[in-house]
């Protein structure tokens, strides 16, 4: 009898442990998650631009994850940017001493993933102030990459 329940003692500790199928753990990436792991390199890597330390390697990164024919529109800095008008003035921020480190991270509050398109509710992590209010912006994407940004702030 003292054999049994130590039996079903230890099939009882064993079989609660969650289990993970083998599906689970090699099902592919869906479309939603391929576009939010673009949408965090995109913001990963800006961080590291921002950073006193960065290089023109850095910049570089950022826009492989972008089309060729990429636009930013940002109406509050003055309209719409293509893809080499954005690269140069990431450039001359760096060389003018622009990023200086002093945001530190970019915090993801909310996230709506659509075909396509995202939209970020974001704010700015700075070191010696507090966080930045959120802002939104959209993406829009083509063949995995980041086709348009639309900033709304």
């Amino acid at each position: 009898m003292k054999k049994i329940l130590v039996f079903l003692t230890w099939a009882g500790i064993l079989c609660s442990f969650p289990t993970v199928t083998y599906a689970q753990k090699n099902a592919p990436m869906t479309h939603k998650d391929s576009l939010v792991s673009v949408l965090k390199s995109y913001y990963r890597l800006n961080v590291k631009v921002f950073q006193a330390n960065s290089t023109i390697d850095d910049i570089n990164e950022i826009f492989k994850l972008v089309t060729d024919d990429f636009t930013y529109v940002h109406p509050k800095y003055g309209g719409a940017y293509t893809r080499k008008q954005l690269y140069d003035g990431y450039v001359r921020n760096q060389k003018k001493g622009s990023y200086n480190g002093s945001i530190r991270d970019m915090e993801i509050v909310n996230m709506i993933v659509g075909l396509n398109a995202a939209t970020v509710e974001k704010k700015f992590v700075f070191r010696d102030k507090k966080d930045g209010k959120p802002k939104m912006t959209l993406f829009e994407f083509r063949g995995g990459k980041i086709s348009k940004i639309f900033e709304y702030n």
